[in-house]
């Protein structure tokens, strides 16, 4: 054995007999600073046990905060509301079918009217869909006046015109060979006289139409205007103006 490893041997002893010495003179100091130490230990153990409990629990409320309350479907129902729906009576629909039948087959001479005297196809249409009830009034099943056109004149031939039961002995209606003759007389109505005004407004201007036509006494209703204005919007009649 080499002189040096002597040498560490020796000392290595020494310092344990010291070692041994000093812990043997101070035992009771050396196990209470063992029980502090392991005393020390658990609480920290501890300590950072509960702080990562705390910590998952904050995580877990959070996100308890971020799910919205409707998902909760064990416990809360979110109440659905239906879409109200507007009530209308069979006679409502059936009125506006023929009102829409009325259209299809005269849209066609109120667009050739506007186009030859510059009123709204919009209005004549109104018109006729509001004097002749869609068609199916005696004026316009017997006479073919699809527009209520009163006969004024002092010498009437034979077939020019009517008179009717509901009506004054005065009120003479005029008689026509069809609907299309109708809707001509209706324009040359609303050229001349008291009417001939109405051709300055906007022909887009259906509203315009409406009132003036009330205002200058086309018929004695107070709602006739927004008679008229309700069945070009109701059926999107200011569609043919353009």
């Amino acid at each position: 054995m080499s002189q040096n490893r002597i040498t560490n041997l020796s000392t290595s002893r020494s310092t344990l007999k010291s070692y041994a010495y000093w812990v043997g003179k101070h035992w009771f100091r050396s196990i209470m600073g063992i029980l502090c130490l392991y005393v020390f230990f658990q609480k920290d153990v501890q300590v950072q046990f509960n702080l990562s409990g705390q910590e998952t629990y904050a995580q877990s409320v959070h996100q308890m905060e971020m799910i919205p309350y409707a998902t909760n479907t064990t416990t809360t129902k979110t109440p659905q509301t239906k879409p109200r729906r507007s009530v209308v009576s069979k006679a409502d629909e059936e009125r506006f079918a023929r009102q829409q039948a009325y259209i299809k087959q005269f849209a066609s001479a109120a667009r050739k009217e506007m186009d030859r005297f510059g009123i709204p196809a919009s209005i004549t249409l109104a018109q006729g869909l509001l004097e002749s009830g869609a068609g199916r009034s005696s004026l316009a099943t017997r006479n073919n006046n699809h527009f209520g056109i009163k006969c004024f004149s002092k010498s009437c031939k034979k077939g020019h015109c009517s008179n009717h039961s509901d009506d004054s002995h005065k009120d003479f209606f005029r008689i026509y060979t069809d609907a299309q003759e109708s809707y001509r007389a209706h324009s040359h109505l609303l050229t001349k006289d008291r009417y001939r005004h109405l051709l300055g407004y906007d022909i887009k201007d259906y509203q315009a139409w409406a009132k003036g036509l009330q205002k200058a006494g086309y018929a004695t209703d107070p709602s006739y205007a927004n008679k008229l204005i309700n069945l070009i919007e109701q059926h999107g009649l200011y569609a043919l103006d353009r």
